[in-house]
């Protein structure tokens, strides 16, 4: 398995990855115009020629940032793939000079074994001013917030290099 940036034509590849948890309320729709338009911010897991996974990030400011759109699909759920995806969008965000990643998620767990904290959504307000208040789910969200420092993993691998 590898994870690599996603192409414009696995679109539909992505979308059909968390299309169960959409219809399920679990997950926001993405629209094919969306990822197309921001491609660059998604990668995918793939396996023998097929997408497997997939996670994209969506950047706030200078220096917050936040991984969205996590899916696996169920044949392949743990087996490691998402911390996999996980980890690539870190070093993605690191790439680009993100001191902040932000999820919201209702399995913290996984982001928690990636190193993620669990912190106040309200600690966020450009995520709250742009994606929350037109949220259909604002009223009952049962995600939990977590956020990784960046800045604090680079000061411990520069010590520990030291």
């Amino acid at each position: 398995m590898i994870v690599r940036q996603a192409r414009l034509e696995e679109v539909e590849a992505i979308r059909a990855l968390f299309a169960d948890e959409v219809r399920a309320g679990r997950m926001l729709p993405r629209s094919p115009e969306d990822i197309r338009a921001h491609i660059a911010d998604w990668l995918v897991a793939e396996s023998f020629g097929h997408i497997i996974g997939c996670v994209s990030l969506v950047y706030y400011n200078q220096g917050l940032c936040e991984v969205r759109s996590l899916a696996v699909h169920p044949r392949h759920r743990g087996n490691g793939v998402a911390g996999m995806l996980i980890e690539a969008a870190l070093h993605m965000a690191q790439e680009q000079n993100m001191s902040r990643v932000l999820a919201l998620t209702r399995v913290p767990q996984v982001f928690e074994r990636a190193g993620f904290q669990r912190d106040y959504i309200a600690h966020y307000p450009e995520k709250v001013w742009r994606d929350c208040t037109p949220c259909p789910f604002r009223e009952a969200c049962d995600e939990v917030a977590l956020i990784f420092e960046l800045q604090h993993e680079k000061a411990e691998l520069l010590h520990e290099r030291g």
